[in-house]
């Protein structure tokens, strides 16, 4: 059990059977009155985020949410086949917990499942990725403009903007949480 007196960003725990994770939290001690905890919370099934007071004291059951790295194998008619590198047990997800940062993820790239109890609720994308690019304009000689872009597509199919210098078949490396290019591989 853990008391709202007790929470922590980051925090997981069970609330009326959902699953929710603190992102900010406040300990309010007005001049006249009780103390109280002023939160921001997150369900982590289906990504709401509500602010909520409680009293200090109020107790909450503790919820593991299990993270594990799996090695993503192949999609096929909307279910994504991860498989787990210790077992080799495959299993598949479901498309609908994907997010927008899994474009980025190409086959045998390790991804973190998430599970609460046993039901996958999400798929984290490795942070950084180095993708080959398949599709963009070519650059022109004395084109420096700073801070000028062009649209590239990648091998995984997604179209990010990157600097005028990058050409076809070139390596980049991006930022899934953004979508954002980082630099040549």
């Amino acid at each position: 059990m853990v008391t709202a007196g007790d929470f922590r960003n980051g925090l997981t725990f069970d609330m009326d059977g959902q699953v929710m994770q603190v992102i900010e939290f406040q300990h309010v001690k007005p001049g006249k009155g009780a103390a109280f905890v002023r939160t921001k919370l997150k369900n982590v099934i289906t990504g709401a985020v509500t602010e909520t007071t409680f009293n200090p004291t109020a107790k909450f059951q503790e919820a593991y949410v299990e993270r594990k790295d799996m090695e993503y194998l192949y999609e096929d008619s909307g279910l994504y086949y991860f498989m787990d590198p210790e077992t080799y047990e495959q299993m598949p997800v479901s498309g609908d917990v994907m997010n927008d940062s899994f474009k980025f993820v190409k086959e045998n790239m390790v991804c973190k499942i998430l599970s609460y109890k046993g039901n996958v609720f999400g798929v984290e994308a490795p942070n950084f990725v180095e993708l080959k690019v398949t599709k963009t304009d070519p650059g022109f000689k004395g084109n420096t403009a700073t801070n000028t872009t062009k649209p590239a597509t990648l091998e995984t199919g997604a179209v990010i903007k990157v600097p005028l210098f990058i050409d076809e078949g070139e390596t980049i490396k991006i930022d899934t949480r953004t979508g954002e290019y980082l630099s040549r591989a």
